[in-house]
């Protein structure tokens, strides 16, 4: 029998929440740039990298959960400012519902 992997179900935890994070994150903001949200999710013990976060933000945009606008930047390229679509308030107005519920029910067991 297989032995039961507790850091690759934290992983999984993690990433099936990750999406609703970083729309929080965005929607606390009103915008937010990439590495702003890395920071935000650093700060709260959420380490995430470039590689997951960018292909994430693409299937997020993709979703029309979220716009985005090129901002000139003073300290070197132009950045990408990503804001809430209202579909994506939409989507995390029903995720933190969710999130709240689950929550309640695995009180209620533990």
């Amino acid at each position: 029998m297989e032995a039961i992997n507790l850091e690759k179900i934290k992983t999984q935890m993690r990433k099936g929440v990750l999406e609703m994070c970083i729309l929080s994150i965005i929607h606390k903001r009103e915008e937010a740039y990439a590495s702003d949200i890395m920071e935000a999710l650093k700060q709260a013990d959420m380490i995430v990298v470039e590689g997951t976060l960018y292909p994430l933000m693409t299937r997020l945009k993709n979703a029309a959960l979220l716009n985005y606008s090129w901002r000139e930047s003073t300290a070197g390229p132009p950045r990408k400012y990503y804001t809430l679509t209202d579909k994506g308030n939409d989507f995390l107005r029903e995720a933190l519902a969710s999130w709240n519920e689950l929550q309640t029910m695995i009180t209620k067991l533990i």
